[in-house]
């Protein structure tokens, strides 16, 4: 695929760079900053970029605030966010623009590099992909009224394995589900957050939302 990066650390994006480029990939363009990454985009037009959180100047969210931008202008390119920390609000934001072709990453990830080839893929292929470990830090409110506190352990396990970006089928498994289990599962968790059996696809994206939410 066609990529572009923007990683802050200059040996992070070298060694970034060197990895896709041997699996055959073809990197259009590497930046150490995020200030002229949504142009780039446009000009180049990547399949997929990779793109760092915090970079300068503030080093706060210039990374996240470019893939929106470019979430919203090109949907059919893949953006893959990379964080240093679990942030809720990234994920729930990348997610909120639509749930095709978007991830997010540690960047601890990266050194494994199977699971970021295969993130990449997944993007690439029209899927989103949140990090197991980001999911696993997402601590679900327990306040009595809240919907997602009222889940059975199973339907908690399915909602996590839909907010990592899996299919039906690799859903069930791990818990070794048949695929009328797996809709069984995922329907009650639709209607425990109380999402309307109407919004089709959409309801998977929004369940996510409603379990990332702060």
């Amino acid at each position: 695929m066609r990529l572009i990066l923007a990683e802050n650390s200059t040996l992070p994006r070298e060694g970034l760079v060197r990895l896709l480029v041997e699996e055959g990939h073809e990197v259009l363009a590497a930046f150490g900053d995020a200030s002229t990454l949504v142009e780039e985009v446009g000009e180049r037009r990547p399949d997929v970029v990779v793109v760092d959180v915090r970079m300068p100047p503030t080093h706060t969210d210039e990374g996240l605030r470019a893939a929106v931008a470019i979430r919203e202008r090109w949907p059919g390119t893949g953006v893959l966010v990379l964080s240093q920390y679990v942030e809720r609000a990234c994920a729930a934001e990348l997610l909120a623009a639509g749930g095709e072709r978007v991830g997010h990453l540690l960047k601890d990830r990266v050194a494994q590099v199977e699971e970021l080839l295969d993130a990449l893929d997944r993007v690439h292929a029209g899927g989103a992909v949140i990090d197991p470990e980001v999911v696993r830090r997402l601590v679900v409110r327990t306040t009595r009224g809240d919907p997602p506190a009222r889940l059975t352990p199973r339907e908690r396990a399915v909602l996590e394995a839909l907010a990592q970006g899996h299919t039906n089928t690799a859903i069930g498994q791990k818990p070794h589900l048949s695929p009328s289990s797996v809709e069984k599962h995922l329907g009650s968790v639709f209607d425990e957050l109380e999402l309307d059996r109407a919004n089709g696809y959409g309801r998977r994206i929004l369940a996510v939302l409603r379990y990332l939410k702060p």
